[in-house]
């Protein structure tokens, strides 16, 4: 076999009946070409290996497995990628929903110069899908979408898994943290990518096998999402999170204070015994950083420093609150909840800074998960 120009990248996972159909038309879809196909099987429990060994005599395909996959597809098409041949990179499913047909059209750009990353789009003008969404599931695709914007751009299918990009751009990628099978959005973010271009494609219905997008894969996309705006915004995004879990907090402690004093508990003391709602709230978003964090934590201890923090906050609501009652002749609810919880909010802001929290973007160590391949 000639040394491939195109490396077909295709994660699998269960997907040995699709294959049989899959390579005959990626086959004649690149035609004249020089190419490879690389299947990076997760340990399938179907006979995949053996499907891949007959097909392997008719045509250049070679079967990696990876025997302890680790971040899911993402992970697959990386580790693809590290075992590439070809100068232009080519990722797809093996399901058939791809329509391999439109490889052409997805390298066109890239052999033209005209673009260092092409999309297979469903949704702009001339993309169609087989399946329509009903719409709960095109207010989800939507919303994606938008989160994703400040990292894409004007991108209308950046969840899109069809596309190509040279290899040469992908070597340039740093600090790749796969997750999940949002890969598109990793390559664009971490490479050096300034000219996306999107086709039109025909996303059809998968042939056999379950679809494996679930709600677990829907938060591993929010974490994902969260990890690439600590990278593209290194400085505003932990500011961002602190405002967003802070606002989170003062809505349930202001309905926790409210319902205090709705059943007769005095201002000051409503707006104290109020803020262990707060706490619980921001418990939830600490819960999450020490998991997705807990490669850049400095302290030993993160859930005694949350504990220190938040009596700290506490004993500074509980005495502002207590002080604004006493000195105020007719104090409002409304003035002694915000200037209390603000305090506690000063507190938290200069005692998470003082214990590294919250700071990723300030830290030069890189964690494990995140080096390049």
């Amino acid at each position: 076999m000639s040394m491939p120009r195109v490396s077909v990248i295709v994660p699998t996972v269960n997907e040995a009946e699709n294959l049989p159909l899959l390579l005959p038309q990626i086959a004649a879809a690149l035609s004249g070409r020089a190419y490879e196909v690389l299947i990076v099987d997760d340990a399938s429990r179907d006979n995949t290996a053996d499907v891949c060994a007959r097909l392997a005599r008719d045509y250049p395909l070679k079967l990696l497995v990876r025997a302890n996959p680790t971040n899911g597809l993402s992970g697959a098409v990386l580790h693809g990628m590290t075992h590439a041949a070809g100068d232009l990179l080519v990722v797809m499913d093996a399901d058939l929903q791809h329509p391999p047909e439109r490889l052409q059209a997805l390298l066109d750009p890239l052999d033209k110069g005209e673009a260092d990353f092409v999309i297979g789009s469903r949704y702009i003008s001339g993309g169609e899908m087989a399946q329509r969404f009903g719409i709960w599931r095109r207010l989800l695709s939507r919303a994606a979408t938008m989160l994703a914007r400040p990292i894409v751009g004007d991108v209308q299918d950046p969840m899109s898994g069809f596309f190509a990009l040279r290899r040469a751009c992908y070597l340039q990628g740093r600090s790749l943290t796969p997750l999940g099978y949002k890969i598109a959005l990793e390559l664009i973010c971490k490479c050096p990518v300034t000219r996306v271009r999107e086709v039109p494609i025909f996303f059809g219905a998968r042939m056999h096998g379950r679809s494996k997008l679930t709600l677990r894969e829907q938060f591993r996309y929010l974490e994902h999402l969260s990890r690439l705006y600590d990278f593209r915004y290194p400085r505003a995004s932990p500011i961002a999170k602190f405002l967003i879990a802070l606002a989170c907090s003062w809505i349930a402690g202001a309905l926790a204070s409210a319902g205090l004093m709705l059943r007769g508990l005095g201002l000051a003391a409503g707006v104290m015994v109020s803020y262990p709602a707060a706490v619980l709230v921001t418990a939830v978003f600490h819960v999450r950083y020490c998991r997705t964090q807990r490669e850049f934590l400095v302290r030993a201890h993160p859930w005694r420093d949350f504990t220190l923090i938040s009596l700290a906050e506490w004993a500074s609501c509980a005495a502002a609150a207590s002080w604004l009652a006493a000195r105020l002749a007719a104090p409002r609810a409304a003035e002694v909840f915000l200037l209390s919880y603000s305090l506690a909010a000063v507190v938290r802001y200069a005692l998470r800074k003082e214990l590294l929290m919250d700071i990723r973007g300030l830290r030069k160590d890189v964690r494990a998960d995140e080096m390049t391949p």
